[in-house]
């Protein structure tokens, strides 16, 4: 960490609102630099003017975290089903590192190096085989340095426990996200009884993130923050969601919307809409504040303006953006002009321009989690025939 730069923990200690940054893989793969389906960040070290660049603009919107771009750089993930690398798992989480640092050091930021769930427990490796996976990433974390540590993305407690007990050898600050909703993790523990979990495993930032919609992340965290006082403990929170409207969503997130991955553009959040989430999560206590796939930077700086007042500062990225429409008071025509005020965009009810489109759909729903055949991790290629199997099934539902 930069000199005269605080930690954290100081900054959360001291009531101050952090904001996270955005949506790596999906906006990289938008781009071009990440492929749909393994989700892989190999992209920090074959593209790493792209991985900048995108930490650039979520700095310049606001953010003053800067996460590592290592989300599913775990070994096991790196080389599942036919995944095929000519970088090693060390060395996409090196890059991703000193991209992270060298952002981070043009400004205000942190760097947070980041672990998430693993092929290998949902194909029911052991707790050691498990952790052994997630010391690997760490040992690159302690090398660069980084200031934090967040493990995120997990769709299982108990597997978010263990990282959390990994990560927590270090030394350094540990915030733990899941991906779960109100309903809780898949195999219904409820998003109090994780947070609990997750602080008594030694995480002292507990949270939501991905999976689902700004205000169901709320909802689920403020669900965390219930459970975290009922029992006695203290943490702050952290949350960090979808930039995708997922009303109609199970417990599995937005996963299972048949619109994922490549139809979920009409769902998308729009700036207004971020004011509404930040200024709700502020609300409910949640002193992080951030977002995941979906998440661009206007998302971003669109959280910052809602909390400039409380922050004190108003990001670089507003210098071209008037507060509330106000630019457009500039525009030529006279129609666009009248909508420079508050009101009408805090009002407005966007069409999709899509007359035949539902507004909800009818998730999947196939009930896989943990333990099924169809989650165990394999280094060959999906073959045709479990593909063609796929198919059949997928008629059924």
């Amino acid at each position: 960490m930069a000199p005269g730069k605080k930690g954290i923990l100081e900054r959360l200690d001291a009531g101050e609102v952090v904001i996270g940054d955005g949506g790596f893989v999906f906006a990289l793969e938008k781009r071009g630099y990440v492929k749909a389906g393994p989700w892989t960040p190999e992209a920090a070290a074959e593209h790493p003017e792209a991985v900048r660049q995108l930490h650039r603009e979520f700095l310049r919107a606001g953010a003053n975290v800067m996460q590592t771009f290592t989300f599913y750089a775990s070994d096991d993930k790196l080389e599942n089903r036919g995944n095929k690398l000519s970088f090693t798992g060390a060395q996409i989480n090196e890059a991703a590192c000193d991209l992270a640092r060298e952002v981070a050091n043009e400004g205000d930021a942190l760097v947070a190096g980041g672990v998430c769930q693993t092929p290998s427990y949902l194909s029911c490796k052991s707790e050691t085989e498990v952790k052994t996976i997630f010391k690997k990433q760490l040992d690159v974390f302690v090398k660069k340095d980084v200031d934090f540590l967040i493990a995120e993305y997990f769709e299982h407690v108990e597997e978010a426990v263990w990282a959390v007990e990994v990560l927590k050898e270090t030394g350094k600050p540990v915030a733990a996200c899941l991906c779960i909703g109100p309903e809780g993790d898949m195999h219904g523990v409820s998003p109090a009884e994780c947070a609990v979990r997750l602080v008594k495993a030694g995480a002292q930032i507990v949270g939501i993130n991905c999976h689902f919609d700004p205000m169901t992340c709320v909802q689920a965290v403020k669900m965390m923050k219930e459970g975290v006082e009922k029992a006695g403990l203290k943490a702050h929170y952290i949350v960090q969601p979808l930039a995708y409207h997922t009303p109609d969503c199970n417990c599995q997130g937005f996963i299972d919307l048949p619109e994922f991955p490549f139809g979920l553009e009409p769902r998308i959040l729009t700036r207004w809409d971020m004011h509404k989430y930040a200024r709700e999560a502020y609300n409910a206590g949640i002193h992080f504040i951030g977002g995941c796939c979906g998440f661009e930077p206007y998302h971003i700086r669109a959280v910052a303006e809602e909390l400039a007042a409380e922050r004190g500062i108003l990001p670089a990225a507003s210098e071209k953006h008037g507060t509330w429409g106000a630019g457009l008071e500039m525009h030529t025509k006279p129609w666009v002009r009248a909508r420079a005020r508050r009101d009408y965009w805090e009002t407005l009810k966007p069409a999709s321009g899509r007359p035949l489109c539902p507004s909800m759909s009818h998730p999947d729903g196939w009930g896989v989690t943990k333990g099924h055949t169809d989650l165990m991790q394999q280094r060959e290629a999906t073959s045709q025939d479990q593909l063609k199997q796929l198919f059949d099934r997928s008629k059924s539902h």
